[in-house]
């Protein structure tokens, strides 16, 4: 019997966005079939796509793109109304205008104090700008008082990066390479890094990160930044410490078991969360990935529910529907 399950890498498209973003998912759009009607609907169609995958709990936040802090406001209000309209099968992280990090800040505020919101997914840079700089020290720390999440999530390149992923092949599989091929994840991981680096972990200690997708290569090269690491300043808290206290990570878009067997052995099985990256996967494939895992004899039963539903229960303080 497959345990209840939390996915909290799951997208939508607001009304207040609207087609704005459409030449940016041009390759996703034409890879999957029906796309543009799952991320525009915040009911029927999402609901019976969850019951395919047996997802109970469904963390919804806005597809990436960066919108600025009036898009933001309305996108997120459209999917608090969706919340209420289902709130035990719907919770909401907010999406924050990172171009302005004193803007992220209060509406990050806004939306957990006032909307219920369990934390925030925002684009990984900014036209290739980072966060790890002083300006937006008002961000993490509201993240920090209010003891909410913040998934960084992968974004497109911006134009000075776009040279590292065009060759002697296609515009599509420049597209592909750009983003959910390779550029994604490796912008996601540097990002993390970049963060460690500038001190940001020991200027708000209790700063939690997720990282979708087997925790965008980090996990695979753990040993390898742990060594090379105590070059890049004076932390007080050397990588290890960080990765095993701040960075949470995700399944969301990955079905294998191999990399599985690779985080299971170094990083904490609390730390490790179900998610599946709807509608960008089928809900289906993720519920097939469970299964496998819970047949391989490579974690427990506790463990399995730990990493399905009860990680994601303590971290965001939700219930999944038994």
């Amino acid at each position: 019997m497959v345990p209840p399950l939390i996915t909290l890498e799951e997208h939508f498209f607001s009304t207040a966005v609207g087609s704005a973003l459409n030449d940016k998912y041009t390759e996703q759009f034409k890879a999957i079939p029906g796309l543009q009607e799952q991320l525009t609907d915040l009911e029927h169609r999402r609901l019976a796509d969850m019951e395919k995958g047996q997802v109970s709990l469904q963390v919804v936040s806005h597809a990436p793109g960066a919108p600025g802090p009036k898009e933001c406001m309305a996108a997120n209000d459209q999917l608090a109304d969706a919340i209420k309209r289902n709130p035990s099968r719907f919770a909401g992280f907010a999406v924050l205008p990172v171009a302005e990090p004193e803007e992220c800040a209060k509406e990050l505020e806004r939306t957990v104090k006032e909307k219920g919101f369990v934390g925030a997914l925002i684009d990984c840079h900014f036209n290739g700008k980072y966060f790890d700089g002083d300006e937006y020290d008002v961000m993490w720390r509201m993240f920090e008082a209010l003891d909410v999440p913040c998934y960084i999530h992968p974004t497109w390149p911006s134009d000075d990066m776009l040279p590292r992923y065009t060759g002697n092949f296609t515009a599509g599989a420049a597209r592909s390479l750009g983003a959910s091929g390779w550029g994604w994840h490796n912008e996601v991981g540097l990002h993390v890094l970049r963060l460690y680096a500038s001190g940001k972990f020991d200027k708000f200690p209790k700063l939690k990160i997720i990282i979708g997708h087997f925790g965008e290569m980090i996990p695979f090269m753990l040993q390898r930044i742990e060594k090379l690491s105590v070059r890049w300043g004076d932390q007080k808290r050397k990588w290890r410490q960080v990765y095993d206290e701040n960075i949470w990570i995700t399944t969301s878009g990955c079905w294998s078991l191999d990399p599985m067997r690779c985080i299971l052995s170094n990083t904490r099985i609390d730390h490790i969360l179900y998610s599946v990256d709807y509608p960008f996967e089928k809900n289906e494939n993720g519920l097939k990935w469970v299964e496998e895992l819970k047949e391989s004899g490579l974690v427990t039963e506790e463990q399995m529910n730990m990493i399905a539903y009860k990680n994601s229960e303590s971290l965001l303080r939700v219930q999944a529907p038994r």
